[in-house]
C-alpha cells in the first residue's frame, strides 16, 4: 500500500493534499523521500517559525521530553508562568494569558473572556460581536461563525450560535454597533482574507471610539504575532492597546500552543475556562525557545534587514510580471501577490511546486508567502528564482 493510498483510506479526507512526501527539513529548506529539496515560503502556514531543525528549539524540546511532558493545569507548570511573563513582557501590555492549542481555541477563549464582560459589566447583556467580511477566526462551530466568510458557512454544520455580524469595512462598524454589542473582533492583517492590511489611523480612531464606549476590541493575532508582521505584536506596530490578544502559530515553532491574552483580568474566575492541554510542560518550553531565538534577531535589527530583503523581492516581482499581477500586499513576512484572476493564482502555486518552491493560497487571488521568520537571504534568493522560472510559460 503506498502512502497516498494509506491516507485515502485511513484518514478523513478534508484536505486537498499534495502527496509529495517530506522527510526532513534544515533551516526553510525541505527534502521528500527522493532526495528533492524545497525551499519552504510557507512554514507550514506561518507556524514553523525559526525554521526546521533548529537546534536550540530541538534541544529545548528534547531535554523537557526527558523529564516532563505533561501533567494537569491542577499544578503549577513552571515554563507556562514563565512564558505568560515573557509575552506580556514582550508585549508591553499588562496583561494576563490563559494558553490553549490552537488559533481556534484562542480565539474562543476570547468569545468567552467577552461574552462575561458583557453580562456582568452592563445592566443589559451585551453578547453580539462584529467581525468583517473576509476574515478567518477558526474552524470550531463559534470560529467559523465569527469568520466573515460566507463560504464557510455551509448548511452542513448548522445552526451556528448567534450574536455574530460581519461589516465590509471598519467605517461600517460604527454603525452596526447598537446596546447589544460586546465587541469588535478584527485581524490588522487579514491572512486568510487575502493578507490585507488596514491603515493604521482607521484602526487607532477605532480603538479610541471602542474605549469611549467600553466595548472590547479583541485582536486575532494568531498569524500576525510573535514578529511576523515586524514587531512582537501588529497591535504594537498600529500602536493600539487591545482588551484581548491572541495567538498561536508561530509561538511554539511547530509545536501546538494557543494563548489569549487580556487586560481584563478579573474576568474569569475558577471553572469558568479549561484545557486539559493548554499551556503544559512541552509547548511551554518550545515556546520559551522560540522566543529566546528571536527576540535577540529583532533587537539586533537582523530581522528587519530580512524583512526588508524579502519585500525588495516581491516589489520586484510585482514590476517585472505586470500581466499576472496587480499588486504586493502584506506587512513584514506576511506577504502577498494579488493574481490577475483565480486562474492564474491556481497555477502559479501548482508550478511552484514541480520547481521545488512551497507556497499558499489566500483570499481574493492572493499568492501567499509566510516564509520562516529566521530565513536565510541564500533561501529568499533560490526561493525566487524559483519563482520566476515556475511563472515564466504564464
Amino acid at each position: 500500500m503506498t502512502l497516498e493510498e494509506q491516507d485515502k483510506q485511513y484518514i478523513l479526507q478534508t484536505y486537498a493534499r499534495d502527496y509529495t512526501n517530506f522527510v526532513k527539513g534544515v533551516g526553510s529548506t525541505l527534502y521528500d523521500e527522493n532526495g528533492k529539496d524545497y525551499i519552504d515560503f510557507a512554514s507550514g502556514i506561518g507556524v514553523n517559525s525559526v525554521g526546521h531543525g533548529n537546534d536550540i528549539l530541538t534541544s529545548a524540546i528534547c531535554e523537557q521530553t526527558k523529564n516532563i511532558i505533561h501533567i494537569s493545569n491542577l499544578q503549577v507548570i513552571e515554563p507556562q508562568a514563565k512564558l505568560a511573563q515573557k509575552i506580556v513582557d514582550l508585549s508591553g501590555y499588562d496583561m494576563g494569558i490563559f494558553f490553549a492549542n490552537s488559533g481556534a481555541e484562542a480565539n474562543e477563549g476570547a468569545i468567552k473572556i467577552a461574552r462575561k464582560y458583557g453580562e456582568t459589566k452592563f445592566n443589559n447583556k451585551r453578547y453580539k460581536v462584529i467581525t468583517l467580511e473576509h476574515s478567518f477566526h477558526g474552524r470550531t462551530i463559534t470560529t467559523v461563525k465569527a469568520t466573515g466568510q460566507e463560504s464557510f458557512h455551509t448548511p452542513h454544520f448548522s445552526p451556528y450560535p448567534d450574536g455574530f455580524s460581519y461589516e465590509k469595512s471598519i467605517e461600517d462598524v460604527y454603525k452596526a454597533i447598537d446596546d447589544e454589542t460586546v465587541a469588535v473582533l478584527i485581524e490588522l492583517v487579514q491572512g486568510e482574507g487575502g493578507v490585507q492590511p488596514f491603515e493604521k489611523e482607521e484602526i487607532q480612531k477605532l480603538a479610541r471610539h471602542l474605549k469611549s464606549k467600553e466595548i472590547l476590541l479583541i485582536v486575532d493575532e494568531v498569524q500576525t504575532g510573535v514578529y511576523r508582521t515586524g514587531e512582537f505584536l501588529a497591535s504594537n506596530l498600529y500602536e493600539i492597546e487591545p482588551d484581548i490578544i491572541t495567538l498561536a502559530k508561530g509561538l511554539g515553532g511547530g509545536v501546538p500552543i494557543g494563548a489569549v491574552m487580556t487586560r481584563h483580568k478579573e474576568v474569569l474566575s475558577a471553572g469558568d475556562h479549561g484545557s486539559t492541554f493548554g499551556g503544559n510542560y512541552l509547548s511551554t518550553t518550545a515556546g520559551l525557545a522560540v522566543l529566546d531565538i528571536l527576540t535577540p534577531l529583532y533587537e539586533s535589527g537582523t530581522l528587519d534587514e530580512v524583512f526588508i530583503y524579502f519585500s525588495h523581492k516581491v516589489k520586484d516581482i510585482v514590476d517585472k510580471y505586470t500581466h499576472l499581477f496587480e499588486k504586493e500586499v502584506g506587512l513584514g513576512l506576511m506577504r502577498g501577490l494579488r493574481a490577475i484572476n483565480t486562474e492564474i493564482q491556481a497555477e502559479v502555486i501548482k508550478n511552484c511546486l514541480k520547481e521545488g518552491l512551497i507556497v499558499l493560497k489566500a483570499g481574493r487571488n492572493t499568492v501567499r508567502f509566510l516564509p520562516s521568520i529566521t530565513i536565510s537571504k541564500d533561501e529568499i534568493n533560490e526561493g525566487f528564482k524559483r519563482f520566476e522560472e515556475a511563472i515564466s510559460t504564464l
